[in-house]
């Protein structure tokens, strides 16, 4: 007998819609009736699946799920936990246990690896189990999507942080070096260029992960643009690295911190732009020269929400409960864009997005390697959403000078 119970959970790093692919799921179940019983959240991912830390979402009203929704961050919780076969093993006991029918996960490219696992050890059980994985990253890298939730209103902060960076560093010529979260893939970092208004406008360098950096060739652009504009703002990824791949931050820092997975630690602090900046005034001798990290502010940042990303992100939630009752298989649900600018979802097999990363491809990245190409732009433009602000300028003629003519 059916005990129409299903799990939801959410992994890797929140983001500013995360939250509305779970109410996609829980609300979207509730139209199946009798057929879905009870819909549980796992606390901070599979490690709230292992250690059996679920609420039953069922009795939360409409109207709070949607004011969740609304809200950034996971509202669940989350890990950086990546689960191995043995760890899987001890995620489908748990929910085999509880009797669960259908497993959904909200996650980016290790979540989706951890979907297939489950669905496979289901498999070898003879266990019915519908696993879902539930695309999410502000990399924008999961294969097979034109584009990830979670990835527009990141790229909205971007373009808007770097515009409000641009103008400051107008009014204050220097140089200014902001480091945008992205170990592999560059989507990120590139949304600065969304940011430029008129011509001369930063980010007048962009640099990512999808080329090789040489430090040499990076001051000589800086001294060369520095030189053209009086100032140069520039959007690094902090995956930039060398020819033969190690990251340009282990290579300049004296001491490397590593994350739990033995990854070079990129995020979270400032070291890669306080070292870029150190290089250019002990080299370029340009004495105004300021650096930022982004970090973990372009995630969940209130305020600053696509409305696109905000329906899409329901909407894969709602596919994926869609698919799950409907489809008869396991997957990802992934986004396909039509038309001028239209989406539709397909499911995909988890094997074909499991532990993939996708990239960007040549033909958004300029020939010079250090801008995007138009084709980004127009990539981009509609995920940022509507009442993207606008910054303008002066247009007074200049008075003639008298005593300094």
């Amino acid at each position: 007998m059916s005990s129409g119970k299903i799990l939801v959970a959410q992994g890797g790093g929140p983001t500013a819609v995360i939250n509305q692919s779970l109410a996609g799921v829980a609300l979207e179940a509730r139209r199946f009736g009798g057929d879905i019983t009870r819909v549980y959240g796992a606390l901070h991912g599979v490690r709230g699946i292992v250690n059996e830390d679920f609420i039953d979402l069922s009795g939360e009203t409409t109207a709070n799920l949607e004011l969740v929704a609304a809200t950034p961050s996971s509202a669940l919780g989350s890990t950086r936990d990546k689960p191995d076969v043995a760890y899987c093993q001890e995620i489908f006991k748990v929910l085999r246990a509880h009797e669960i029918e259908q497993f959904y996960y909200i996650g980016g490219n290790d979540s989706s690896d951890t979907v297939r696992i489950v669905s496979e050890q289901a498999r070898l059980a003879d266990y019915a189990l519908r696993c879902m994985h539930i695309p999410k990253t502000i990399d924008n890298d999961l294969v097979g999507n034109d584009h990830t939730p979670g990835f527009p209103s990141a790229a909205r902060f971007v373009a808007q942080a770097f515009a409000g960076a641009n103008l400051d560093n107008a009014a204050l010529p220097g140089v200014y070096v902001g480091v945008v979260m992205g170990r592999h893939a560059g989507f990120l970092t590139a949304a600065a260029a969304l940011g430029r208004k008129f011509p001369g406008d930063g980010p007048h360098l962009i640099y990512l992960p999808e080329r090789v950096f040489s430090l040499e060739q990076f001051l000589q652009d800086v001294k060369a643009t520095h030189a053209r504009h009086g100032r140069c703002v520039i959007a690094v990824s902090e995956g930039i690295h060398d020819a033969s791949g190690t990251a340009i931050a282990s290579l300049l820092a004296k001491d490397v911190e590593r994350d739990a997975h033995g990854n070079v630690q990129l995020s979270g602090t400032g070291a890669l732009a306080d070292l870029l900046c150190d290089e250019i005034k002990a080299k370029l001798g340009i004495k105004r020269v300021r650096g930022d990290t982004f970090g973990y502010l372009q995630r969940s940042f209130m305020g600053c929400v696509s409305d696109v990303d905000q329906r899409e992100a329901r909407e894969v939630g709602e596919k994926a409960v869609q698919f799950a009752m409907w489809g008869g298989r396991d997957g990802s649900v992934a986004i396909r864009r039509s038309g001028q600018y239209a989406t539709e979802y397909d499911l995909l097999a988890l094997e074909a997005v499991a532990g993939k990363t996708r990239v960007m491809e040549d033909e958004l990245i300029s020939a010079s390697g250090t801008d995007v190409t138009p084709a980004f732009e127009l990539y981009l433009r509609p995920l940022l959403g509507s009442g993207m602000p606008d910054g303008f300028r002066l247009r007074a003629a200049p008075v003639a000078k008298i005593l300094k003519p």
